[in-house]
């Protein structure tokens, strides 16, 4: 077992009263007496059992309940199905304004765009509301982020809508297609459920930051040519989704089939939305400016098509929202016949799609405010509120990016804002949904192409055409390989071999010693997307098992951080990222990030991503030992 440096008065380390730290004239002058070391040999069973923890089990979720008693490990359980047990108990008023300020907010974002998205999906518009009312009611029991805002999202339901439609026409069979949506949705959740509870949560890694980019981006243009049959008042408008097909229903018809009121509606606050999209984004104040409009422009549009009576000039209308809440639809989901297998490819293919956009979203707003997300536990709960949502007519929903952000902006606290938002909802389908009778379909189509420009992440497009030229081919090449060995690659704490300035894995060699003050992990692995959050997370998990040792053991804490990356040959923009989210993490924590002999290749990329100039390149060194000496002193004055 390894064991940190206690140090004396004068500076010297010892364990046991012996000298652990020669000096640096006596270290170059003996030979090294250490050879390569052979760890002790596991038994197979005990090898494959610790591969499996590790693999499915790498957050160890067990480790709570260890030495506590029933009553105590019975409410350690009812805490981690629900999260709200857990924050519930240090809730206050000033986080119940906040949340209730965020809650309203998104809520005047989210009644348009639901309105819109149902259309995405060939659904009445009622139902987009739905999908707002209960699944944020249960996430906010389940959830572990703070930040997610549940709700329909364009992507999902244009993609929904494309396969649904696929096999039954909305217009002529509309309670069957209606069925079938219900059906895809209950599989779509059961599908995230079981992916939680099977611990699959690694599965989602395999979708690199890349892939993303590029599916938003292709989703985000696809919708908003989508939209031009609504912006341009069209009558008939071609149901396929490439540019070629879409063009020539926009153009065939072209004058006379143009609708110019409508056409003057939905640019004219198209450009409102934009403005205001645009504000918001350059003065942090105006947060709420976007989150607002989008109503704004609805009532607007809707007094304006009333008072004028464009309806009667060819401006297509929503016409009907049926009030009242969600009425149960379990009996509509079809569990036999010829359509249950459609609905579950349907909804495993959505499900999966509203996953990786909600595990996406729920890191990124969690790496900002320094708290980890379970993706487990998210996959539980955004499941369970789909299977519940299926049988209370929803479709599925999921995190939704701008209204995330835009609740992250307005000061939400807790999973509250979504119990607001959803009050809302209600309170909407109950009293108001008469009132959308006159609204134009024109600015549903404004407020969507609005909403996915958006999701168009150029900076982030760029930043992967200069670093990874050439991560499509490597992928291809590579993937057999990297499959079994980069999605959970081995890392190790390194101790100091007495009597040298040589640092190796303390499993490895036992009497290895931990300097004060500084922690030393080695990443045995490339950093790839496969693999970048876990090596990240699992950094974190050894700073804070050693913390914990120091304390117990009255230690100085741990101050430096050095990774040695001598066994890292590459990395991508994936692993990039999660390096910067740790750095940003270790900042919090007051502790210092050293690389140690990162290669050429990864020195290359660190230099074209501008991740040297935010650690500084006088926090990169040749050796471990080097890292070591620049930093053990100043923990030993300390101590």
């Amino acid at each position: 077992m390894a064991h940190p440096v206690a140090t004396n008065e004068d500076g010297n380390g010892e364990v046991g009263g012996i000298t652990q730290f020669a000096s640096e004239e006596n270290m170059q002058r003996s030979p090294s007496t250490y050879k390569v070391g052979c760890p002790p040999r596991k038994k197979l069973i005990k090898e494959f059992v610790d591969g499996l923890m590790e693999t499915f089990f790498p957050d160890d979720p067990l480790r709570p309940y260890k030495d506590q008693s029933r009553s105590k490990k019975f409410m350690l359980g009812l805490q981690f199905l629900f999260p709200i047990f857990d924050w519930a108990r240090y809730y206050n008023l000033s986080k119940f304004k906040g949340d209730v300020i965020a809650g309203l907010t998104i809520a005047s974002l989210c009644i348009p765009q639901d309105i819109g998205y149902a259309k995405l999906a060939n659904l009445d518009p009622q139902y987009g509301l739905y999908s707002s009312f209960v699944p944020p009611l249960i996430y906010a029991l389940m959830g572990s982020s703070r930040d997610i805002a549940i709700g329909p999202v364009a992507v999902v339901s244009l993609l929904l809508g494309s396969l649904l439609q696929n096999e039954i026409d909305p217009l002529n069979n509309k309670e069957e297609y209606l069925r079938l949506a219900f059906t895809a949705t209950f599989f779509a959740g059961v599908t995230q459920v079981l992916l939680g509870f099977l611990r699959l949560g690694f599965l989602i890694d395999f979708l690199s930051h890349a892939a993303i980019v590029g599916f938003m981006a292709g989703a985000a243009i696809t919708i908003a040519l989508q939209q031009l049959k609504g912006f341009l008042g069209l009558v008939k408008f071609t149901k396929r989704t490439d540019i070629i097909s879409v063009m020539k229903s926009v153009f065939d018809p072209f004058p006379s089939g143009w609708n110019w009121p409508t056409i003057a509606i939905g640019a004219v606050f198209l450009v409102l939305l934009l403005i205001a999209k645009h504000m918001g984004k350059k003065n942090k104040k105006l947060f709420w400016l976007p989150a607002i409009t989008p109503l704004i422009s609805v009532v607007l549009a809707t007094f304006i098509v009333y008072i004028t009576h464009a309806d009667k000039s060819g401006v297509q209308i929503v016409k009907h929202i049926n009030k009242g809440i969600n009425p149960a639809s379990f009996k509509k989901i079809y569990f036999s016949g010829q359509l249950l297998g459609k609905g579950v490819k349907i909804g495993i293919i959505a499900g999966m799609i509203a996953l990786t956009e909600a595990v996406a979203i729920g890191r990124t707003f969690a790496a900002m405010k320094d708290y980890q997300v379970d993706g487990n536990k998210e996959m539980v709960a955004l499941g369970t509120m789909n299977v519940v949502g299926s049988m209370t007519s929803c479709y599925v929903a999921t995190g939704s990016f701008s209204r995330s952000a835009v609740n992250y902006m307005a000061g939400c606290r807790t999973p509250v804002s979504n119990l607001v938002m959803s009050i809302v909802v209600f309170f909407t389908l109950l009293l108001i949904t008469p009132l959308f009778k006159y609204t134009p379909n024109a600015i549903l189509s404004s407020i969507i192409i609005s909403a996915v420009i958006g999701l168009i992440d150029y900076e982030a497009a760029f930043l992967i055409f200069k670093v990874e030229m050439g991560l499509l081919v490597a992928v291809f090449l590579s993937f057999a390989k990297i499959l079994l060995q980069v999605t959970r690659p081995r890392t190790a704490i390194l101790g100091n071999l007495p009597g040298t300035k040589i640092y190796r894995n303390i499993e490895q060699y036992p009497d290895g010693i931990q300097v004060p003050g500084v922690l030393v992990v080695r990443v045995d692995s490339a950093i790839y997307f496969t693999n970048s959050n876990y090596v990240k997370e699992r950094i974190l998990r050894w700073l804070a098992d050693e913390d914990e040792k120091h304390k117990t053991k009255h230690l100085p804490r741990i101050e430096f951080l050095i990774v040695e990356m001598s066994p890292v040959t590459d990395i991508d923009t994936s692993g990039i990222h999660a390096l910067e989210e740790l750095y940003k993490s270790l900042q919090k924590r007051e502790v210092q990030l050293a690389l140690a002999n990162p290669g050429p290749v990864v020195m290359e990329k660190l230099h074209a991503s501008e991740f040297m100039e935010k650690i500084g390149h006088d926090s990169v060194f040749l050796t471990v030992g080097e890292a070591v000496m620049k930093c053990a002193p100043k923990t030993t004055e300390d101590a």
